[in-house]
């Protein structure tokens, strides 16, 4: 299969004439003219490959590539193996589409049947779907799927990401679900509030671990609280943590979370990136997606087959639980390459270098002038606080090609470290940073 199928105006009209149409006009006559784009599109003429190559490349120079990266905030530069880009590459599984056809679609299902294994191993949960659009995305989903008839309310921990907590609401608002935020108190939510806040009406509770400020949060205190109160408990994980942290089944969550593009996935300014969705068994029927099973055929080979699946999650929305019609099939299976490429002691000694050189970077910065916001475990972002604009601390650090923390005022900076991070590249940060900041 060629990755690209040119055609001459001659062969436009034979395909033309093939469905009963004779002109292009013709084949769009069902649409209101109304609603047309008039006078054409405007656009360019078209340029030969040495010219759109050439002119991609200036266009391309415009973008600022940092040496040295020291921000998170739920996307993170981690080392991927260039055996993950080289499978994922494959035309076999660019190409793959929707495999409702089983019978010819056995190695997409396989793909996705490994990633669903690879992430319940992670995870500790029951069951997975492969997979929704982004992290935030399946926070919302998950949030869906606990709500019902006599349980509406969506309880979320103010120490989750802002954008998760935007998407969950604009979630809510579309099923006329109401959204209550339960209170931090030192970084960390506020236990207490949150037995205060749960009434009956609590269909869900939902944590990120680690927080929005890289702290660790006590989830197994949290999901105690929330299960006394016949909710459904929802913890969002950055899945290379779970290297080292507990699970979110040793935590007792009924549902686990969180976006997979630490898991093999480039930056690249935004996306796309994956939405993993992991559950218990009692939660299992009401995953969104797709979930792939193994069985066996006629014969007594195996097989795999997309399960508990209706069609009216797919093409019947006004019966469906969700509106997720589609998964991120592509960036799953690179997931799943990652995953195994690293292997469990490749994950491991990741994370360990993760959280290591974050508490390194924290201590150097104190000495550089800046202080640590919170006294807290954490794993590999830390929120730090001074009296210099944190403006003036970002712009000399970017004037090095060093992208440093997000901001989060004008005196308090997010930093993240991996194990991307040098010593040296660290140390080189500090220097700066003590610079600006005159310590």
């Amino acid at each position: 299969m060629g990755s690209y199928v040119p055609n001459t105006s001659e062969e436009q009209q034979e395909m033309l004439r093939e469905i009963g149409f004779d002109s292009f006009e013709a084949l769009f006559s069902h649409i209101p003219r109304e609603v047309r784009v008039k006078g054409g599109l405007k656009l360019p003429e078209g340029l030969c490959e040495m010219e759109v190559i050439g002119k991609m490349k200036e266009i391309a120079k415009q973008n600022v590539v940092f040496k040295h990266i020291f921000r998170g905030a739920g996307a993170y530069s981690h080392y991927i193996p260039s055996i993950v880009k080289s499978v994922v590459s494959k035309e076999e599984f660019l190409t793959s589409y929707t495999p409702y056809q089983a019978e010819i679609s056995q190695g997409i299902l396989q793909s996705i049947f490994e990633y669903q294994t690879m992430l319940c191993q992670l995870t500790g949960m029951d069951v997975s779907n492969a997979s929704v659009y982004d992290g935030a995305t399946a926070a919302a989903e998950a949030a869906a799927m606990c709500r019902d008839r006599k349980r509406s309310r969506v309880y979320l921990s103010a120490t989750t990401h802002p954008l998760v907590t935007e998407v969950v609401k604009t979630y809510c608002f579309g099923s006329g679900a109401q959204v209550v935020m339960v209170p931090e108190k030192d970084g960390v939510t506020d236990a207490d509030a949150l037995r205060e806040l749960m009434d009956g009406t609590a269909a869900c509770f939902y944590v990120q671990q680690p927080n929005y400020y890289g702290n660790l949060e006590d989830c197994s205190l949290l999901g105690e609280i929330t299960h006394e109160k016949g909710a459904k408990y929802i913890m969002g994980c950055n899945p290379i943590s779970l290297a080292l942290l507990p699970t979110p089944a040793e935590c007792g969550a009924d549902i686990a979370v969180g976006d997979g593009q630490p898991l093999g996935m480039p930056l690249s300014f935004g996306g796309p990136y994956l939405g993993f969705m992991t559950a218990t068994s009692a939660m299992g029927r009401k995953l969104p997606g797709r979930i792939v099973g193994e069985t066996k055929d006629v014969d007594g080979r195996r097989a795999y087959v997309l399960t508990l699946q209706a069609r009216e999650q797919h093409i019947r929305r006004e019966k469906a639980s969700s509106n997720v019609c589609s998964n991120q099939a592509l960036c799953a299976l690179t997931a799943s390459v990652y995953m195994a490429a690293m292997g469990a002691d490749g994950l491991r000694k990741t994370a360990v270098l993760c959280t290591s050189k974050a508490h390194y970077l924290k201590e150097q910065l104190e000495q550089a002038g800046l202080t640590a916001r919170y006294d807290r475990e954490f794993f590999h972002e830390f929120v730090t606080e001074s009296d210099t604009d944190s403006g003036l601390i970002l712009k000399a650090l970017e004037e090095k090609g060093i992208l440093g923390g997000l901001p989060l005022s004008s005196r308090e900076i997010l930093w993240c470290a991996t194990e991307q991070n040098r010593k040296e590249d660290m140390d080189q940060a500090v220097q700066i940073v003590k610079e600006v900041c005159g310590a």
